[in-house]
């Protein structure tokens, strides 16, 4: 088992693969490294294929029996397939290769081969897979199909790949244009629901609409979660017993940072600890108000925080 361990890790090594002998410290460290990597893939791959079958339950049970579109790529290979009549499961791979060839060029290969197997299973599953119709309802099909189809781009972005190149083209756009990436996408699919008036009607146009809006709450409810979590900076002269509060009483992690006072007219350069915390948005009330209780002068910012990794995050179990 370990020269099969010892031929993974040299195939996979992170040092010169002409490095034939390998310590046993490196073979645990390896062996480590390796079962993480695995695990990682794993969930990687479960995310992606759960997020393959909520999108296309999103079309194949709601937008495609009632002729409506979302943005992006898909809602160009919906509003494509709607005119000409070509099959959007044949549609969803054409649309996306720009995208894909984008992605291979800006991020790296290895998304871009994530994306092609993702885009392709979704063709797959839409070409092959039988779904009924849910409703014929209009705002419900709005709702649930942007609902289902945004959660599926959401778990397939947090697997790493993604279903929809348009914040591919908006990412390299973004750095050649000095433009947002939320400006272009938004432009992209006005343009886009544009034509869906024109070729459709201007009512599956503003439906459509509906079922952007929706697929795009529910994407980014599917990568921030459920706890978003709140960046807190906190000055006060009371800043040792509000560290010890956050430690004590919110189970929280305290970064201190050395600064220097800077109010007044002319300013001052008496130094002063700078307390930061990252919470969940849940828990910043009840934060407030124990600073409040504190010192009801502090300064105290508070910003949003999109993703974390480390550090005392998950709020550890107080012992009293």
């Amino acid at each position: 088992m370990d020269k099969f361990y010892r031929w993974l890790i040299l195939f996979y090594s992170w040092e010169s693969s002409s490095k034939k002998n390998i310590s046993t410290f490196e073979l645990a460290k390896g062996k480590k490294q390796l079962r993480k990597n695995v695990i990682r893939s794993i969930r990687n791959w479960a995310l992606i294929v759960c997020g393959i079958f909520s999108a296309a339950c999103g079309l194949k049970s709601f937008l495609l029996p009632n002729s409506f579109i979302d943005g992006g790529a898909t809602g160009i290979s919906l509003l494509t397939a709607e005119v000409s009549g070509v099959p959007v499961s044949i549609l969803l791979i054409i649309v996306n290769i720009p995208f894909v060839l984008l992605g291979y060029k800006t991020i790296g290969r290895f998304f871009a081969i994530k994306t092609i197997v993702t885009i392709t299973g979704l063709a797959i599953v839409v070409a092959f897979l039988n779904l009924p119709e849910v409703t014929h309802d209009a705002l419900l099909v709005a709702v649930f199909g942007g609902f289902f189809l945004g959660a599926g781009i959401g778990l397939s972005i947090r697997g790493g790949a993604v279903l929809d190149g348009t914040e591919i083209l908006a990412i390299f756009l973004s750095k050649k244009l000095n433009v947002s990436i939320g400006d272009i996408i938004i432009i992209i699919n006005a343009i886009i629901f544009s034509f869906a008036a024109y070729f459709l009607t201007i009512e599956v146009a503003l439906y459509s609409m509906i079922t952007y809006l929706a697929a795009s709450r529910t994407l980014d409810f599917v990568i921030e979660g459920i706890e978003e979590y709140m960046g807190v900076t906190i000055i006060s002269v009371h800043n040792e017993k509000i560290k010890k509060m956050i430690i004590n009483v919110m189970g929280r992690g305290v970064t201190i940072y050395k600064g220097s006072e800077g109010f007044g007219k002319s300013g001052t350069n008496k130094e002063r600890d700078i307390l930061y915390t990252v919470i969940t948005r849940l828990e910043l009330s009840k934060l407030t108000a124990e600073i409040d209780k504190i010192d009801s002068e502090a300064f105290i910012v508070m910003n949003s925080v999109k993703d974390t990794r480390g550090g005392m995050i998950k709020k550890r179990p107080l012992k009293h």
